[in-house]
């Protein structure tokens, strides 16, 4: 690797100017008792012993310090990626250890970055083929029992059949889920931006909704009643399926006979705020931070009592981000969740 350096003459000069103060005075001190003391071949002296002292260290120094140093640069060929070599490499000490430092620290958090992917990854490819698994091995055991002869019987084989085709729909929402993860995550998702009215898009994912609210007997709401229509800007398909997942959590999560109730708000001047609140089960702190990674669950039993493909959250944060729009979460154990997005308002 090679490497430019950028001489530094600091640490000559200060030697040299330590040397020549004492070699003067002692010099002075000399000639004061043993001759005549005069100032002009102590100048002529000083001067003389300055010059040379620099010559001779910085010459000693280049020649053995510095050349180490430039051997550790040519040696550590990752560094060939670091900013270290952007510019000349400089032979200052401080500045020398300085960026060593900053190479270490910026290794350490690069380590440790690698290692919390690393895991991650594990992770994810585990709950894929977890999520992946069971609906595959549902309909193979249904098929089976069919074979086997379960077949004849028209009522046992409707009924597996039924079962079967469900296994195969949340298979296929999971897959879904996954292809569009992936192209919001590539940016191969193209938004297609729009201006319309957020209270009456609330309004038809209420009615999409209703059945399975009506299943827990939970009430879905406004906050108030919205006299004036909220004109926001943002690709209407799919802000609607940020609210259709939003509201499905809070079905999921939400107590029998409780209330989902939608509220929206000014932030500031060209920004509103949509807040979908529910009086459920709630999240423990020490799960936020990771709720919105794909296939996290809160429940670690791995219960899939309520369906779904475990993508929804990371499928709403992306929507959202895509937009350049920030997601919120609150939420306290045993009281509820509050979910909560903007969007930039219609002039």
């Amino acid at each position: 690797m090679q490497v430019k350096f950028k001489k530094s003459y600091k640490f000559a000069i200060h030697t040299s100017l330590y040397l020549t103060l004492v070699f003067t005075l002692l010099m002075s001190v000399f000639l004061y008792y043993f001759f005549t003391f005069e100032w002009v071949p102590i100048l002529i002296f000083a001067v003389a012993f300055y010059v040379f002292s620099f010559v001779i260290i910085q010459y000693r120094v280049e020649h053995y310090i510095y050349r180490r140093v430039k051997s550790i640069y040519d040696d550590l060929t990752l560094l060939e990626s670091t900013s270290l070599t952007r510019g000349a490499i400089t032979t200052d000490m401080a500045t020398l250890t300085q960026e060593i430092d900053k190479f270490a620290r910026d290794k350490k958090l690069e380590i440790e970055t690698l290692k919390v992917r690393e895991q991650y990854r594990k992770e994810f490819l585990g709950n894929v083929s977890h999520e992946l698994k069971t609906p595959l091995f549902t309909i193979q055991g249904y098929i089976l029992t069919l074979l086997d002869g379960a077949m004849d019987d028209e009522k046992i084989r409707k009924k597996y059949l039924k079962r079967a085709n469900s296994a195969v729909e949340r298979l296929g929402y999971i897959v879904s889920d996954l292809d569009l993860i992936t192209k919001l995550e590539a940016g191969d998702l193209r938004l297609q931006p729009e201006i319309f009215d957020i209270i009456e898009l609330i309004k038809e994912v209420f009615g999409m909704v209703e059945m399975r609210a009506n299943e827990k007997k939970i009430t879905l709401t406004f906050d108030r009643d919205y006299d004036n229509a909220v004109m926001v800007r943002a690709d209407k398909e799919r802000i609607q399926q940020v609210l259709i997942n939003l509201i499905i959590n809070s079905l999921k999560y939400g107590r029998i006979k409780g209330t989902t109730e939608i509220s929206i708000e000014n932030l500031i001047k060209n920004k509103a705020i949509i807040r979908v609140t529910d009086n459920g089960e709630g999240i423990e702190k020490n799960h936020l931070a990771r709720l919105f990674e794909r296939f996290y669950r809160v429940d670690k039993s791995g219960s899939r009592r309520e369906g779904g493909s475990g993508l929804g959250l990371s499928i709403v944060k992306h929507i959202i981000e895509a937009h350049d729009e920030r997601i919120y979460v609150e939420s306290e154990y045993g009281v509820g969740s509050e979910f909560s997005f903007t969007l930039e308002k219609a002039k």
